[in-house]
């Protein structure tokens, strides 16, 4: 266990050593592009900009690729137990799938506000703001084009680095202010997919980014989640009405299905007849974790196929544990697997849903003058 704390420090200053320089043992990044998908099925202009997949390589073997259209996640490969290289995010083989009905926010960078706000309104230092209802009866993850369907601008740093901008006029989909939005992911040689994120208004706003990939550590298209093994360091949760609008408790785990503490099958306890479970046909709640530091892992994870384990760091207040509820099984993703019930899980670091409108929340209000810095790494280890 002892060995979480040794990258911790270092992560966060990789992106910034490693954009200058470093060197890779050859040997650990052999070519793993027959396991990609190919470039060409993203190479497409959009309103203007171009489109496009880059491919992250760390020192480790472990490698990404990722669009930005949308910042998304296409694939993340991390080496199994047994040695073989295994991609552990859902995605689609080429854009067409991610501009489609069925994108579901597949590995999207989410803003400007991630998670839900109730009827689509907020008030915000006396003013009303309301914003497309795309989530009846609320607004969801940024409104009907939010920042996982814009094109952002893409730099490569290096081969480990990209860096994503994006420019969110005053107003769109009804957020107050001009923001300036910088995501930056990094393959670390800790086999961590870090994301930075920086953001910069010029009027008072609220913010609240995040990245919603779509985990399944035995491998996409190996089936379920339910035997994976989750532990949330997690004393609270915020329960949630019909609609998945939390009711502005903050409510103690302990005798519920959301108890975490000690690990636990995914799927131990999420068919409880328990009226918060119904609501979402599963876990698709916001918990309020003990410590968001980046100290120690606040949300941890194991395959029980392949061995792999996977520690989740961050500097957000909450994790949003989501477990692939509304995947229908009627589109097909990489490799030819559909997108069926409960074979991937989210784990999305996050401020409250529903912030703007709960002011027992911590705050997401964005002044101009102020940065937005968020981290968050998902480092990946073996049994």
């Amino acid at each position: 266990m002892k060995k979480i704390f040794y990258p911790v420090i270092a992560v966060a200053l990789s992106i910034a050593f490693e954009s200058c320089t470093s060197k890779s043992d050859k040997s650990a990044t052999m070519s793993t592009d027959s396991l990609l998908p190919d470039s060409s099925g993203f190479n497409q202009t959009i309103n203007g900009k171009q489109v496009k997949l880059f491919k992250l390589k760390g020192e480790n073997g472990m490698e990404a690729a990722i669009t930005n259209f949308g910042g998304r996640v296409v694939s993340l490969l991390v080496k199994s137990a047994a040695g073989k290289m295994v991609d552990v995010v859902a995605g689609f083989d080429d854009l067409k799938g991610y501009q489609g009905s069925a994108s579901n926010y597949y590995g999207a960078l989410i803003g400007r506000y991630g998670n839900r706000i109730a009827k689509g309104h907020f008030n915000l230092n006396g003013t009303d703001y309301t914003l497309f209802i795309n989530n009846k009866p609320n607004s969801l993850h940024g409104g009907k084009v939010g920042f996982d369907s814009k094109v952002w601008d893409a730099k490569m740093l290096n081969e480990h680095t990209l860096e994503l901008t994006y420019h969110s006029a005053d107003m769109e989909e009804g957020y107050p202010g001009n923001l300036d939005v910088k995501v930056t992911y990094a393959v670390t040689k800790y086999n961590s997919l870090s994301i930075t994120y920086e953001a910069k208004t010029d009027k008072l706003t609220v913010i609240n980014l995040t990245n919603h990939s779509y985990f399944n550590l035995n491998g996409w298209g190996s089936g379920d989640i339910l035997k994976h093994i989750i532990q949330i360091n997690a004393d609270a949760y915020t329960p949630v009405d019909s609609t998945l609008i939390p009711t502005g408790k903050i409510a103690d785990v302990k005798g519920t299905p959301f108890d975490f503490r000690a690990p636990l099958p995914i799927g131990d306890r999420i068919d409880a007849n328990d009226g918060q479970i119904t609501f979402g046909k599963g876990y698709d709640h916001n918990f309020v974790l003990n410590k968001h530091s980046t100290q120690l892992p606040v949300v941890t994870v194991s395959g029980d196929k392949t061995g792999l384990v996977m520690k989740v760091f961050t500097t957000e207040p909450g994790v949003q544990f989501y477990t692939g509820n509304f995947m229908k099984g009627d589109s097909k993703m990489k490799g030819g697997h559909p997108d069926a019930y409960r074979n991937a899980f989210c784990l999305e670091t996050q401020h409250f849903p529903d912030s703007p409108n709960q002011p027992n929340f911590p705050s997401t209000v964005l002044k101009p003058g102020k940065v937005y810095k968020s981290l968050t790494y998902y480092q990946f280890e073996k049994h």
